[in-house]
């Protein structure tokens, strides 16, 4: 037993662990992550977008490989594969957005617990300054955040951006963001060491994924210090 096996429980419990979710969904591996990714990008900014979208095309790389079609050569399966995700994400999104539109201001209000961490209401600051500095691009640029890429959709709706300039940059962060880690993952996969170490490269790309966060709260940090020290 090495180091490694002790510590990817704690840090991937089995419903965050993308090849425990994948291998549970058997046949249905696909549609389950689509329907995962659709949770995701909508309301439910914690589960493992990024580690799925990576470790489905990893899978479809592998020889036998785990997620097939019949008839289907490898290739293509990957190809149906990014569609299907993409309209996954692209589905989450929509929804977020009328969620935001709906119910918004309800979600992010004040609480205690675990809800009132995850909907904190200064995410809705943090998340309008990046909509102000970058504008729709944000929608692209905030598919590769955890959390980000949930809440900008809803701050979308929320403001009542114009549906069609939304759903426009939105599509083409789908594409990137879906497509890109699957095909990375596919290319990637064929790596004996990433293969055979695929626990290990999960925790990086968790790992790699929370670093934007934490470079923008070392820069609030920063900017909060210079104005203390400035009063």
């Amino acid at each position: 037993m090495t180091l490694l096996s002790l510590l990817v429980p704690l840090l991937l419990p089995d419903w965050m662990d993308p090849e425990y979710l994948i291998h549970a969904l058997g046949n249905w591996a696909l549609w389950g992550v689509a329907l995962i990714l659709i949770i995701e990008c909508s309301i439910f900014p914690i589960l493992p977008g990024d580690s799925l979208l990576f470790t489905v095309g990893m899978f479809v790389a592998l020889t036998p490989p785990a997620i097939t079609f019949p008839g289907m050569s490898q290739p293509m399966v990957l190809v149906v594969s990014c569609l299907v995700l993409m309209v996954a994400a692209v589905l989450g999104n929509v929804f977020g957005y009328y969620v935001g539109r709906w119910i918004g201001p309800a979600i992010f209000k004040p609480r205690e617990g675990f809800w009132g961490r995850v909907f904190d209401p200064k995410r809705v600051d943090q998340t309008h300054a990046l909509m102000e500095r970058y504008g729709p691009r944000a929608l692209v640029l905030a598919r590769f955040v955890p959390f980000a890429r949930t809440f900008i959709t809803l701050i979308a709706g929320i403001g009542r951006m114009d549906f069609r300039r939304f759903i426009t940059w939105t599509g083409v962060g789908a594409v990137i963001w879906a497509a890109g880690l699957t095909v990375l993952g596919y290319f990637l996969g064929t790596i004996p060491f990433i293969s055979h170490n695929l626990e290990l490269v999960l925790v990086i790309i968790v790992l790699i994924s929370v670093v934007p966060m934490l470079v923008e709260y070392l820069r609030e940090r920063h900017k909060l210090k210079k104005e203390a020290a400035a009063d």
